[in-house]
Protein backbone atom coordinates (compact mmCIF):
# COMPACT_ATOMS: atom_id res chain seq x y z
CA UNK A 1 0.00 0.00 0.00
CA UNK A 2 0.97 3.54 -1.02
CA UNK A 3 -0.64 6.90 -0.47
CA UNK A 4 0.01 7.07 -4.64
CA UNK A 5 -2.20 4.45 -4.89
CA UNK A 6 -4.96 7.04 -4.01
CA UNK A 7 -3.77 9.48 -6.40
CA UNK A 8 -4.52 9.82 -9.99
CA UNK A 9 -1.96 12.83 -10.84
CA UNK A 10 0.51 11.37 -9.25
CA UNK A 11 4.10 12.46 -9.98
CA UNK A 12 6.97 10.65 -10.95
CA UNK A 13 10.13 13.12 -11.14
CA UNK A 14 13.71 12.78 -9.76
CA UNK A 15 15.82 15.44 -8.50
CA UNK A 16 18.89 16.00 -11.62
CA UNK A 17 22.11 15.84 -10.07
CA UNK A 18 22.88 19.53 -11.40
CA UNK A 19 20.18 20.88 -9.82
CA UNK A 20 21.61 18.88 -6.68
CA UNK A 21 24.69 20.26 -7.05
CA UNK A 22 22.91 23.59 -6.12
CA UNK A 23 21.57 22.37 -2.37
CA UNK A 24 25.25 21.66 -1.41
CA UNK A 25 26.36 25.41 -0.17
CA UNK A 26 23.72 25.51 2.22
CA UNK A 27 24.22 21.87 3.93
CA UNK A 28 27.66 23.41 6.46
CA UNK A 29 25.47 23.41 9.27
CA UNK A 30 22.81 20.48 8.41
CA UNK A 31 23.41 17.75 10.90
CA UNK A 32 21.55 15.53 8.85
CA UNK A 33 20.16 14.53 5.11
CA UNK A 34 17.44 12.12 4.17
CA UNK A 35 17.64 11.53 0.25
CA UNK A 36 14.07 10.62 0.03
CA UNK A 37 10.97 12.19 -0.75
CA UNK A 38 7.89 10.44 -1.57
CA UNK A 39 9.57 7.71 -3.63
CA UNK A 40 12.52 4.68 -3.95
CA UNK A 41 15.69 6.30 -3.50
CA UNK A 42 16.89 3.20 -4.99
CA UNK A 43 15.98 4.38 -8.49
CA UNK A 44 17.83 6.92 -8.61
CA UNK A 45 21.13 6.36 -10.52
CA UNK A 46 23.07 8.93 -8.92
CA UNK A 47 22.32 8.08 -5.21
CA UNK A 48 25.76 6.88 -4.22
CA UNK A 49 27.35 9.99 -6.17
CA UNK A 50 24.38 12.17 -3.94
CA UNK A 51 25.55 10.71 -1.09
CA UNK A 52 29.33 11.66 -1.44
CA UNK A 53 28.61 14.88 -2.33
CA UNK A 54 26.44 15.52 0.61
CA UNK A 55 28.97 13.38 2.90
CA UNK A 56 31.93 15.87 1.49
CA UNK A 57 29.91 18.99 2.96
CA UNK A 58 29.86 16.65 6.60
CA UNK A 59 26.04 16.20 7.47
CA UNK A 60 25.14 12.68 8.66
CA UNK A 61 23.29 10.98 5.32
CA UNK A 62 20.90 8.08 4.54
CA UNK A 63 17.52 7.13 3.80
CA UNK A 64 14.31 4.57 3.67
CA UNK A 65 14.09 2.13 1.25
CA UNK A 66 11.99 -0.67 0.21
CA UNK A 67 15.14 -2.47 -1.18
CA UNK A 68 13.47 -2.18 -4.80
CA UNK A 69 16.69 -2.74 -7.45
CA UNK A 70 19.01 -3.63 -4.32
CA UNK A 71 22.65 -5.73 -5.49
CA UNK A 72 25.66 -6.22 -3.94
CA UNK A 73 27.35 -3.93 -5.82
CA UNK A 74 25.23 -1.43 -5.25
CA UNK A 75 25.87 -2.10 -1.73
CA UNK A 76 29.62 -1.70 -2.13
CA UNK A 77 29.38 1.75 -4.37
CA UNK A 78 27.20 3.33 -1.40
CA UNK A 79 29.18 2.20 1.64
CA UNK A 80 32.39 3.62 -0.44
CA UNK A 81 30.42 6.44 -0.99
CA UNK A 82 30.16 7.08 3.22
CA UNK A 83 26.80 5.90 3.54
CA UNK A 84 25.71 6.86 7.53
CA UNK A 85 22.56 4.99 7.90
CA UNK A 86 19.71 3.22 5.84
CA UNK A 87 16.06 2.08 7.01
CA UNK A 88 14.38 -1.30 5.46
CA UNK A 89 10.37 -0.19 4.87
CA UNK A 90 9.03 -3.38 5.91
CA UNK A 91 4.57 -3.90 6.69
CA UNK A 92 5.09 -7.51 7.81
CA UNK A 93 6.98 -10.13 9.29
CA UNK A 94 5.84 -12.86 6.69
CA UNK A 95 6.49 -11.97 2.75
CA UNK A 96 2.38 -12.33 1.77
CA UNK A 97 1.50 -10.09 4.52
CA UNK A 98 4.34 -7.61 3.64
CA UNK A 99 3.90 -8.37 -0.18
CA UNK A 100 0.32 -7.09 -0.50
CA UNK A 101 0.22 -4.45 1.19
CA UNK A 102 3.96 -2.35 0.13
CA UNK A 103 3.11 -2.88 -3.60
CA UNK A 104 6.07 -3.76 -5.99
CA UNK A 105 8.48 -4.80 -3.37
CA UNK A 106 9.22 -8.41 -2.16
CA UNK A 107 10.07 -9.06 1.87
CA UNK A 108 12.61 -11.84 0.52
CA UNK A 109 14.90 -9.57 -1.37
CA UNK A 110 14.81 -6.91 1.61
CA UNK A 111 16.26 -9.41 3.73
CA UNK A 112 18.52 -10.36 1.23
CA UNK A 113 19.62 -6.86 1.01
CA UNK A 114 20.01 -6.72 4.58
CA UNK A 115 22.28 -9.72 4.77
CA UNK A 116 24.27 -8.30 1.68
CA UNK A 117 24.79 -5.26 4.12
CA UNK A 118 26.00 -6.70 6.94
CA UNK A 119 28.83 -9.03 4.80
CA UNK A 120 30.40 -6.08 3.21
CA UNK A 121 30.63 -4.65 6.27
CA UNK A 122 32.04 -7.08 8.34
CA UNK A 123 34.33 -7.92 5.73
CA UNK A 124 35.52 -4.27 5.11
CA UNK A 125 35.16 -4.01 9.12
CA UNK A 126 32.81 -1.29 9.01
CA UNK A 127 30.53 0.20 11.69
CA UNK A 128 28.05 1.88 9.10
CA UNK A 129 25.68 2.38 7.70
CA UNK A 130 23.73 1.97 10.73
CA UNK A 131 20.52 -0.20 9.66
CA UNK A 132 16.94 -0.10 11.22
CA UNK A 133 13.65 -1.80 10.29
CA UNK A 134 10.42 1.15 9.35
CA UNK A 135 7.31 -1.14 10.01
CA UNK A 136 4.23 0.62 8.44
CA UNK A 137 1.40 -0.40 11.60
CA UNK A 138 -2.08 -1.00 9.74
CA UNK A 139 -5.10 -2.98 11.09
CA UNK A 140 -4.10 -5.61 8.57
CA UNK A 141 -0.38 -6.28 10.02
CA UNK A 142 -0.93 -5.80 13.49
CA UNK A 143 -0.71 -9.76 14.17
CA UNK A 144 2.62 -9.41 12.78
CA UNK A 145 4.43 -6.68 15.08
CA UNK A 146 4.97 -9.54 17.48
CA UNK A 147 7.34 -11.07 15.39
CA UNK A 148 9.38 -8.12 14.86
CA UNK A 149 12.15 -8.55 17.49
CA UNK A 150 12.98 -11.97 16.46
CA UNK A 151 13.13 -10.41 13.00
CA UNK A 152 15.95 -7.99 13.32
CA UNK A 153 17.97 -9.64 16.05
CA UNK A 154 17.62 -12.39 13.38
CA UNK A 155 19.10 -9.70 10.76
CA UNK A 156 21.29 -8.41 13.07
CA UNK A 157 19.42 -4.72 13.33
CA UNK A 158 19.39 -2.76 16.23
CA UNK A 159 16.12 -0.90 15.66
CA UNK A 160 13.14 -1.03 14.78
CA UNK A 161 10.76 2.56 14.11
CA UNK A 162 7.17 2.06 13.93
CA UNK A 163 4.82 4.50 12.06
CA UNK A 164 0.95 5.46 11.56
CA UNK A 165 -0.38 6.29 8.37
CA UNK A 166 -0.38 9.62 8.44
CA UNK A 167 -1.48 10.96 4.88
CA UNK A 168 -4.25 9.32 4.42
CA UNK A 169 -6.43 9.72 1.03
CA UNK A 170 -9.23 6.79 0.63
CA UNK A 171 -11.73 5.25 2.86
CA UNK A 172 -10.11 2.12 2.97
CA UNK A 173 -6.96 3.95 4.32
CA UNK A 174 -8.20 5.85 6.57
CA UNK A 175 -10.30 2.27 8.39
CA UNK A 176 -6.69 0.89 8.40
CA UNK A 177 -5.01 3.25 10.55
CA UNK A 178 -4.34 2.24 14.44
CA UNK A 179 -4.45 5.52 16.30
CA UNK A 180 -7.53 7.00 17.59
CA UNK A 181 -7.98 10.68 16.64
CA UNK A 182 -10.29 10.96 20.30
CA UNK A 183 -8.69 10.88 23.88
CA UNK A 184 -9.13 7.87 25.43
CA UNK A 185 -7.70 4.49 26.72
CA UNK A 186 -5.08 3.16 24.50
CA UNK A 187 -6.18 -0.24 22.70
CA UNK A 188 -2.92 -1.26 21.75
CA UNK A 189 -0.83 -0.40 25.21
CA UNK A 190 -0.86 -4.35 25.97
CA UNK A 191 0.73 -5.43 23.00
CA UNK A 192 2.89 -2.44 22.68
CA UNK A 193 4.36 -3.54 26.12
CA UNK A 194 4.90 -7.13 24.96
CA UNK A 195 6.90 -6.06 22.22
CA UNK A 196 8.96 -3.48 24.02
CA UNK A 197 9.75 -6.00 26.69
CA UNK A 198 10.82 -8.82 24.02
CA UNK A 199 12.81 -5.99 22.17
CA UNK A 200 14.61 -5.04 25.20
CA UNK A 201 15.43 -8.85 26.00
CA UNK A 202 17.20 -9.10 22.51
CA UNK A 203 18.65 -5.98 22.50
CA UNK A 204 16.67 -4.21 19.94
CA UNK A 205 15.62 -0.26 20.59
CA UNK A 206 12.02 0.07 19.69
CA UNK A 207 10.77 3.71 18.69
CA UNK A 208 6.86 4.05 18.64
CA UNK A 209 3.94 6.84 18.33
CA UNK A 210 1.53 7.27 20.52
CA UNK A 211 -1.83 5.19 19.57
CA UNK A 212 -4.04 7.70 20.98
CA UNK A 213 -4.57 11.58 19.93
CA UNK A 214 -2.32 13.77 22.16
CA UNK A 215 -2.39 17.58 21.66
CA UNK A 216 1.42 18.12 20.81
CA UNK A 217 3.34 21.77 20.69
CA UNK A 218 5.34 20.71 17.74
CA UNK A 219 5.28 17.64 15.83
CA UNK A 220 8.06 15.18 15.94
CA UNK A 221 8.95 16.51 11.79
CA UNK A 222 9.68 19.27 13.98
CA UNK A 223 9.95 22.37 10.88
CA UNK A 224 11.25 24.29 13.46
CA UNK A 225 14.71 22.58 12.75
CA UNK A 226 14.00 20.93 9.90
CA UNK A 227 12.59 20.91 5.94
CA UNK A 228 11.71 19.31 2.78
CA UNK A 229 12.78 20.07 -0.70
CA UNK A 230 10.93 18.74 -3.29
CA UNK A 231 12.49 17.53 -6.89
CA UNK A 232 12.35 20.24 -8.16
CA UNK A 233 13.57 22.72 -5.70
CA UNK A 234 10.49 23.74 -3.91
CA UNK A 235 11.17 24.29 -0.36
CA UNK A 236 8.30 23.09 2.02
CA UNK A 237 8.29 22.72 5.92
CA UNK A 238 7.82 18.94 5.74
CA UNK A 239 6.97 16.20 3.29
CA UNK A 240 3.41 15.73 4.56
CA UNK A 241 2.39 19.52 2.82
CA UNK A 242 3.87 19.07 -0.61
CA UNK A 243 3.11 15.32 -1.75
CA UNK A 244 4.30 15.10 -5.85
CA UNK A 245 0.44 15.77 -6.47
CA UNK A 246 -1.96 18.38 -8.01
CA UNK A 247 -2.79 20.89 -5.39
CA UNK A 248 -4.97 21.02 -3.73
CA UNK A 249 -4.75 17.49 -2.74
CA UNK A 250 -7.32 15.50 -1.03
CA UNK A 251 -6.76 14.92 3.19
CA UNK A 252 -8.84 12.13 5.79
CA UNK A 253 -8.26 13.69 8.99
CA UNK A 254 -10.06 11.93 11.69
CA UNK A 255 -12.95 11.14 9.24
CA UNK A 256 -13.13 13.72 7.55
CA UNK A 257 -12.58 14.76 4.03
CA UNK A 258 -10.59 18.25 3.32
CA UNK A 259 -8.74 19.55 0.42
CA UNK A 260 -5.41 20.81 1.13
CA UNK A 261 -3.49 23.36 -0.88
CA UNK A 262 0.67 22.11 -1.23
CA UNK A 263 2.72 24.62 0.88
CA UNK A 264 5.96 25.79 -0.69
CA UNK A 265 8.06 29.23 1.02
CA UNK A 266 10.13 29.95 -2.02
CA UNK A 267 12.46 27.43 -4.57
CA UNK A 268 15.73 26.63 -3.45
CA UNK A 269 17.11 26.65 -7.33
CA UNK A 270 15.87 30.12 -7.86
CA UNK A 271 16.36 31.86 -4.74
CA UNK A 272 18.98 31.97 -1.41
CA UNK A 273 18.41 30.09 1.11
CA UNK A 274 18.06 32.49 3.61
CA UNK A 275 15.41 34.42 1.16
CA UNK A 276 13.05 31.87 2.01
CA UNK A 277 14.17 30.52 5.47
CA UNK A 278 13.59 34.80 6.45
CA UNK A 279 10.71 35.17 4.39
CA UNK A 280 7.61 36.67 6.24
CA UNK A 281 5.39 33.66 5.35
CA UNK A 282 7.55 31.45 6.55
CA UNK A 283 8.52 32.78 9.81
CA UNK A 284 5.08 33.59 10.62
CA UNK A 285 4.86 29.72 10.17
CA UNK A 286 7.37 28.78 12.47
CA UNK A 287 6.14 31.45 15.03
CA UNK A 288 3.02 29.49 15.26
CA UNK A 289 4.83 26.77 16.36
CA UNK A 290 7.25 29.12 18.69
CA UNK A 291 3.93 30.24 20.41
CA UNK A 292 2.57 26.72 20.60
CA UNK A 293 6.07 26.05 22.23
CA UNK A 294 6.18 28.51 25.17
CA UNK A 295 2.53 27.64 26.04
CA UNK A 296 2.89 24.11 26.39
CA UNK A 297 6.33 24.75 28.22
CA UNK A 298 4.51 27.30 30.55
CA UNK A 299 2.17 24.67 31.77
CA UNK A 300 4.31 22.31 32.79
CA UNK A 301 6.50 24.89 34.90
CA UNK A 302 2.89 25.86 36.61
CA UNK A 303 2.56 22.17 37.32
CA UNK A 304 5.55 22.65 38.82
CA UNK A 305 5.02 25.86 40.77
CA UNK A 306 1.39 25.85 41.68
CA UNK A 307 1.03 29.61 42.37
CA UNK A 308 1.22 30.06 38.30
CA UNK A 309 -1.75 27.49 37.17
CA UNK A 310 -4.39 29.57 37.56
CA UNK A 311 -2.83 32.08 35.07
CA UNK A 312 -3.23 28.96 32.78
CA UNK A 313 -6.41 27.61 34.03
CA UNK A 314 -9.17 27.59 31.26
CA UNK A 315 -6.71 28.70 28.10
CA UNK A 316 -6.06 26.58 25.39
CA UNK A 317 -2.44 26.43 23.04
CA UNK A 318 -2.29 29.10 20.03
CA UNK A 319 -3.42 27.37 16.76
CA UNK A 320 -0.79 25.59 14.39
CA UNK A 321 -0.23 27.09 10.95
CA UNK A 322 -3.47 26.64 9.47
CA UNK A 323 -2.21 23.67 7.05
CA UNK A 324 -1.14 22.09 10.12
CA UNK A 325 -4.15 22.12 11.93
CA UNK A 326 -6.09 19.12 9.35
CA UNK A 327 -2.38 16.47 9.66
CA UNK A 328 -2.42 13.44 12.14
CA UNK A 329 1.16 14.35 12.93
CA UNK A 330 -0.51 17.59 15.31
CA UNK A 331 -2.44 14.85 17.34
CA UNK A 332 1.30 13.27 18.69
CA UNK A 333 0.89 10.34 16.19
Amino acid sequence: MCVRVCAVDWHYEEMALDDFRKVLPYLNDVETVVLEGWGESLLHKNLAECVRLVKAEGPEVGFVTSGMGLTEQRIVELIGAGLDFVGFSLAGVAPQVHNRIRVNSDLNAIFQGIRWFQEVKARKKLERPRMHLVFLMLQDNLSELEGLPALAHELGVKEIVLLNIIQIGSDWQDQQKIFSCTSGEARYEEMFARLSTEAQRLGVKVRMPSSVATDVAVCDENPLGNLYIASNGEVSPCVYLFPPVGSPFKRIYCGQEYMQEKVSFGNIFRDPFLSIWESVSYVQFRKAFLARQKFFRDRRLALIDMSRLAELRGSTPPEAPAPCRTCHKMLGV
